[in-house]
């Protein structure tokens, strides 16, 4: 582990009421002390304790950069779990790199990015899930991600993975010492303790894999495509929910012609909603290329939203895309209800029987909470309980389940099919050794770097 100090803004870019310089290392007081006086002009840092603020200013030489608040943690007790020294200065974005700047000119280096985190993680104060759980905070864009990422940041991954981990090593050192002296130890009288251990963990295991789709919804949002074929009203959906112009709206079949994305709000979910070119057979090349792409987005879609005018007779635009909907999730909008029908609501249900079908109209504001109600029911399964719940929201960790359950899976297979239980350990330590990869036991030096690398400056 380094000894460099290092230093970074810790707050957005841009001018606000305060920011905040992190310095942090074995000469973080050091260095800011040789800047900083308080208001009798006294360098006063070095005498300062642990979890306190004073008042005064950043010296460049002999001139005031700025009045400024500095407090202290003092290692182990910090983000970090080195001495850290944080600058409160004024806000604006020219203050603060200059005052940046000072520090770096001073005995500082400047962080890389998830540099504080890091070294939080390589110093011991947290583990690796509850470090990926820090960017989950800060990215949160609704109350139950926020509250899922909170869970995490205090171990709720953390503990579940020890707990099954710690069943795995001891069911690995009874056969090894079973092994080793079968005078005194026997494993045939251990077998039934054995196998209910490894169906604890393996239940462990698929709980929380079930609770990877929900939390990847929670989390990322869901990827939502808007199609049907041009002037169904699709633009228009896109800027109601979003509560925006943000499409062009005209009675000019083909408008859109290139895609629009918008984040939209479910209550504790996200619409990530993509409106895309009208789907249909043109000469237009630029509206060509528009439909292509729309295509290519309905292949990667968790939800896909058919806009279908009611106003006029269905067509093969129509036929192509419900071709498509029974091979994904989709809901059916039967669009422009306030006008009278030309396509008839139970022509559509009876050719698209199992899909959810919902009458919708712009103009009356109609449909849109039935909607809502739809997309929830569909994605999220039953209702979720953070405090009682540990959600997997990151596909490393999903990815590492799998690989773990694989391994006892294969235990299991040994156990049944009469296999002697030396040949269990190897699957054994593979499960333990993967679920380890989650809390940052059992990682390499590529991975963690990687990891942190994808973390905001200054964090």
């Amino acid at each position: 582990m380094t000894n460099e100090t290092i230093a970074a803004i810790a707050t957005p870019f841009g001018n606000s009421g305060i920011g905040i310089i992190r310095v942090s290392g074995d000469q973080a007081v050091a260095t800011v002390d040789r800047i900083f006086v308080n208001a009798k002009g006294e360098h006063i840092l070095n005498s300062m304790e642990s979890h306190t603020i004073r008042y005064g200013f950043l010296l460049n030489e002999d001139e005031i950069l700025d009045e400024v608040m500095v407090s202290f943690f003092k290692g182990p007790k910090s983000f970090t779990a080195e001495d850290t020294v944080e600058i409160n200065c004024h806000g604006g974005s020219f203050v603060l790199q200059k005052a940046l700047e000072l520090v770096i000119k001073n005995g500082a280096r400047l962080a890389l990015p998830g540099e504080f985190t890091k070294r939080a993680f390589l110093n011991g104060r947290i583990d690796l899930s509850k470090a990926e759980a820090v960017m989950d905070v800060i990215s949160s864009d609704s109350e139950i991600a926020l509250k899922n990422s909170v869970s995490q940041l205090r171990g709720s991954i953390y503990h579940k993975i020890k707990e099954d981990r710690e069943s795995i090593m001891h069911e690995t050192a009874y056969i090894e010492s079973a092994l080793d002296d079968p005078e005194h130890i026997s494993f045939d009288d251990h077998k039934e303790e054995f196998i209910s251990d490894v169906d604890k963990v393996i239940e462990d295991i698929n709980k929380l894999l079930i609770s990877a789709d929900n939390g990847r919804i929670i989390k990322d949002g869901i990827r939502t495509v808007i199609v049907g074929k041009p002037n169904a009203g699709k633009s228009s959906l896109l800027n109601l929910l979003s509560g925006s112009d943000r499409a062009i709206v005209t009675d000019v079949a083909g408008t859109t012609r290139d895609i629009l994305e918008e984040k939209v709000k479910l209550d504790d979910i996200t619409l990530c909603l993509t409106d895309t070119a009208g789907i249909r057979q043109t000469e237009d090349v630029v509206e060509s290329i528009g439909v292509d792409k729309a295509r290519k987005y309905m292949e990667d879609a968790d939800l896909l939203l058919f806009v279908i005018d009611s106003s006029v007779p269905l067509d093969d635009n129509d036929r192509e895309i419900m071709g498509s909907l029974r091979e994904r999730k989709s809901i059916v909008l039967y669009n422009k209800s306030d006008l009278e029908p030309v396509v008839k609501y139970e022509e559509i249900s009876r050719m698209l029987s199992g899909v959810d079908i919902i009458k919708t109209s712009a103009v009356l504001n109609e449909g849109f909470e039935e909607l809502k109600n739809t997309v929830k029911k569909m994605f999220l399964s039953g209702d979720i309980d953070l405090n009682n719940e540990v959600m997997i929201t990151n596909l490393r960790h999903k990815e590492a389940l799998i690989t773990a359950l694989n391994y006892l899976l294969n235990v299991k297979n040994s156990y049944e099919s009469g296999i002697s239980e030396d040949f269990y350990t190897i699957d054994l330590l593979g499960a333990y050794s993967s679920l380890g990869s989650i809390i940052g036991e059992e990682v390499d030096d590529d991975l963690i770097n990687t990891i942190f690398s994808k973390f905001c400056m200054g964090k």
